[in-house]
């Protein structure tokens, strides 16, 4: 079951996903270092790199209707 819907993702997808939770990770790890400013900074670029996700997706669909 896990294994079908990893099917479903392209490495675009993956990229993106790895980036998004990589710059979580690394705001979190600033933000416990006490640069608050720098930390919140990055956390804004998690959704960001999301929404940029899904309009990739959604733009590829489009192409493919």
């Amino acid at each position: 079951m896990f294994k079908d819907a990893l099917k479903k993702f392209t490495i675009t997808d993956i990229l993106l996903f790895i980036s998004a939770f990589s710059s979580l990770i690394f705001s979190e790890v600033l933000y416990f270092n006490g640069e608050e400013n720098a930390a919140i900074f990055i956390g804004l670029w998690v959704p960001s790199i999301l929404a940029f996700g899904i309009y990739l997706k959604l733009i590829t669909n489009q192409k493919n209707d």
